[in-house]
């Protein structure tokens, strides 16, 4: 867990977002999922403090950031993520996103009201318009909503079993995450997100698209025109992960972050 780093907050234009904050050197900012929070990142996190000065904050509507109203969308995110880089004076950080925290990232990246050295994308909610009306369309709220009338016990042992394989410390922090997200949250699945097409064309800084092997949620033909319209994008695949990359295979995906910041210093 992250419980003994540093923690703080950071006023964003309608709250504050909360962060845990450890290590030294570049820059990197951990960017979580929906239902997610910072210490969701866990084994991740700890490992790239090695080599790294890590900021995982918790998004608006999750773990103790602010909860507004309304305002959950994904350019709400992205200023938040912009006043963190500023408030904190993070000199050109590497954003680090996964799922709705990749789209996040990539959104950043195209705003470019904040300088990032790079971006790395671990299977980022890259949908289809079709793909994003069957989402909203489905159950995923209510299942949210069934999962928070769990007990503490209930909940962990529920996702336990549906992700066996996993620690337990990471269950653990994906429930603490999960019972303490908020409804608004789940606006970010209204049509229309990004278009990530878009997002791939303004890649201008370096990136890495890192995907699992076992069902990612960027489809094989959304990949191969991500790579069509950014040839330099590089991509990696995670074996023995689904979309959950942080969690099956913390290890292999810590490695392959810092290569990629350690690529960022050669000449």
């Amino acid at each position: 867990m992250l419980d003994d780093w540093t923690k703080g907050t950071c006023a964003t234009e309608d709250g504050v977002l909360h962060f845990r904050r450890a290590g030294a050197g570049r820059p990197v900012v951990l960017l979580h999922g929906l239902t997610g929070d910072g210490a969701t990142w866990g084994p991740v996190a700890r490992d790239l403090a090695g080599a790294a000065d890590v900021v995982a904050p918790d998004a608006r509507g999750h773990g103790r950031s602010s909860a507004p109203e309304r305002g959950y969308r994904y350019d709400d995110h992205a200023r938040d993520v912009e006043a963190l880089v500023r408030g904190l004076g993070l000199d050109r950080p590497v954003l680090v996103g996964h799922s709705m925290g990749g789209v996040t990232a990539a959104l950043v990246a195209r705003r470019a009201r904040v300088a990032l050295s790079g971006v790395v994308l671990i299977d980022p909610t890259f949908l289809s318009p079709a793909r994003q009306r069957e989402v909203d369309a489905g159950d995923v709220v209510a299942r949210h909503a069934a999962s928070l009338r769990l007990t503490d016990d209930e909940g962990l042992a529920d996702a336990r079993a549906r992700h066996p394989a996993r620690a337990p410390e990471i269950a653990e922090l994906q429930w603490r995450a999960r019972r303490a997200t908020r409804r608004g949250t789940f606006d970010v699945l209204v049509p229309p997100a990004p278009d990530y097409r878009e997002l791939a064309r303004a890649l201008t800084v370096p990136s890495l698209l890192v995907v699992g092997d076992d069902g990612p949620v960027v489809e094989a033909v959304v990949l191969d025109e991500l790579r069509r319209l950014r040839p330099e994008l590089r991509v990696e695949t995670v074996a023995g992960a689904g979309h959950g990359v942080p969690f099956d295979q913390p290890d292999s995906l810590a490695a392959l972050v810092r290569g990629f910041l350690s690529s960022l210093d050669e000449p």
